[in-house]
């Protein structure tokens, strides 16, 4: 893109500059850091020039907004044409407490939901199980049955509003509760819009949660894929989800190479399911975290498009453009919140969500300012709206596409962002012999990812007691005392008055149904046919959320972690 006279001149003008400007300056006074690089550990230069990127190639390496290789975002006229989908986080205690926040929500100008699930939830537990003592509504809301999913969507149209669920080892369950409402309100299904986590994978690397073993798992997972391109697709039925394995303490890279393989392993098992890709491609989203590196954040995002795009057209001869655009969601980064003068967290979330805009994401979560002391206050969470709201209304970072393009820092972090994580891809799809899926499957047994985070995760956290890694408020610029932070508690009675309505159901509904609905998706497990459509009968006739996945478990048995075998 540069001419190679022009780019001599410049290094020739970057000499003399450092021996006649830089190096007085650096003699006399020296610099605050020996060293400097990102929360990843990720040496940064002090300054960049074109001769950093000599080897750019606009058509190739950026394109146009809306073109492969879609660097510079999926669309054309990006938040220009409209905003992201502004999300908060929602749930806890009861169903009627979490219907009464959505309402508020929505009324203070939020554009798609986004459901959080109690523990007993995520693991398929219902609440009236003794392993849920002491647990439900604590974290999130208790859903175990389609009544339960009745009252949380009480008054929302089902057919205009995007809701985003996110639950993974007993996702098949909820989103086949959210089909069944839809047909029970009369809502066609193909008019069903959000999205489902349903990422085992990120499970076993990063978030260990889980009911059976990683392939079982991985096959519950293409169930939901399958159905929803047939019955709802406008509905996103995976999202493969860095989030979690950044919050387990991964660098930016290990993110976004780890996601990126996992996402290519469903892509793998969906056509040996003899799907098409141009048929599912288009369904599949991604879930990224937003740290405190604006630029090696943007520059994580937009080395994803381009990773994305190119793979998906070489290796899985994707045809479709929209089979090749990678569409994300993000949520600012929980991890990087602090317990100690909790009012930082505000600017820290700001400056996260900025990046996430800055780097072209489709969806937007912000954190709250008190979530590491509970769970997020009403006052909260409209701060936290707010502050999306301030960024894509008043700061101006909505009104320029992809504005950090052509910046010779950002192109030559997206530059090694995108090397990197391709190293560890193929070192991935290696360890499978050619497949990407079963290098996951195998790095999953070897635990080879686990290693990986937690290596990185405890080199980050030698820097932060060493003071090499600064936390404002944590082991700098404190302060004594604590601050009087007014949290959200959620009343002890939720357990009882869950439970309580978990029996009405048992009592009201016909047991022999229940019964003939859970031996469909026996059969359906023993037929090798697709599960979903059993799951969503089975909801339907009231069975609970525990019943199911108890098939489940019962057929599969569960996994302990490091054997590589089923208990």
């Amino acid at each position: 893109m540069f001419d190679e006279a022009e780019l001599s001149r410049i290094r020739e003008a970057k000499r003399e500059w450092d021996e006649e400007t830089l190096d007085p300056v650096l003699d006399s006074y020296g610099e605050r850091a020996d060293r400097f690089a990102t929360v990843s550990n990720h040496e940064v230069d002090r300054l960049y020039t074109p001769a950093d990127i000599a080897d750019l190639d606009y058509d190739d390496h950026l394109g146009f907004p809306g073109e492969p290789p879609y660097t510079r975002g999926v669309y054309p006229t990006m938040y220009r044409g409209r905003t992201w989908t502004m999300r908060q986080f929602a749930g806890f205690g009861t169903v009627e407490e979490t219907n009464e926040r959505f309402h508020y929500l929505i009324e203070e100008g939020q554009t798609g939901l986004s459901t959080a699930f109690d523990m007993p939830t995520l693991m398929g537990i219902d609440s009236d199980d003794v392993m849920a003592e002491g647990e439900v509504g604590r974290e999130g809301v208790a859903v175990d049955t389609l009544a339960d999913m009745e009252i949380l969507f009480d008054g929302i149209d089902l057919a205009d509003v995007s809701t985003s669920f996110t639950i993974n080892p007993s996702a098949p369950v909820i989103y086949a509760m959210y089909v069944a409402l839809a047909d029970q309100r009369g809502v066609p299904r193909e008019q069903l819009r959000g999205t489902l986590q349903n990422d085992m994978f990120k499970e076993f690397i990063a978030q260990k949660e889980w009911v059976i073993p990683p392939e079982p798992s991985l096959k519950l997972v293409t169930d939901v894929i399958e159905f929803s391109v047939g019955e709802t697709p406008k509905f996103k039925p995976v999202s493969i989800s860095g989030y979690h394995i950044r919050e387990a303490g991964s660098t930016a890279i290990q993110e976004l190479a780890f996601t990126l393989a996992d996402g290519f392993a469903y892509v793998e098992d969906c056509i040996d399911r003899g799907l098409d890709v141009d048929e599912f491609a288009p369904q599949l989203s991604f879930f990224f975290n937003s740290h405190n590196s604006i630029f090696e954040e943007v520059a994580k995002f937009r080395a994803a498009r381009r990773i994305y795009a190119r793979v998906m057209d070489e290796w899985y001869d994707a045809d479709r453009e929209q089979s090749r655009k990678l569409k994300f969601h993000t949520q600012t980064a929980g991890q990087s919140l602090t317990a100690q003068q909790p009012l930082n967290n505000v600017v820290r979330v700001t400056l996260q969500a900025l990046a996430g805009v800055l780097g072209g994401t489709q969806s937007l979560h912000t954190n709250s300012y008190d979530e590491a002391l509970a769970l997020p206050s009403e006052d909260a969470v409209r701060v936290a709206l707010r502050t999306q709201q301030i960024i894509a209304e008043e700061s101006g970072a909505a009104d320029i596409v992809d504005p950090l393009g052509g910046s010779f820092a950002v192109e030559k972090l997206t530059d090694e962002v995108e090397r990197e994580a391709m190293d560890y891809i193929e070192e991935i799809r290696e360890k499978g012999d050619g497949s990407m899926r079963e290098g996951v499957l195998r790095g999953i047994e070897q635990g080879f990812f686990q290693r990986e985070i937690q290596d990185a995760s405890y080199e980050y956290q030698q820097r932060v007691e060493e003071g090499a890694e600064t936390v404002v408020g944590v082991n700098a610029y404190t302060t004594d005392g604590d601050e009087d932070t007014e949290i959200l508690t959620v009343d002890e009675s939720v357990q009882e008055r869950q439970r309580e309505r978990l029996s009405r159901v048992k009592d009201e509904r016909d047991d022999d149904a229940v019964r003939d609905a859970l031996a469909e998706i026996e059969a359906a497990i023993e037929r090798a046919d697709n599960t979903m459509p059993a799951i969503v009968d089975a909801v339907k006739a009231q069975a609970t959320m525990g019943e199911v996945m108890r098939v489940f478990e019962g057929h599969y048995g569960t996994y302990r972690e490091g054997t590589g075998v089923a208990d």
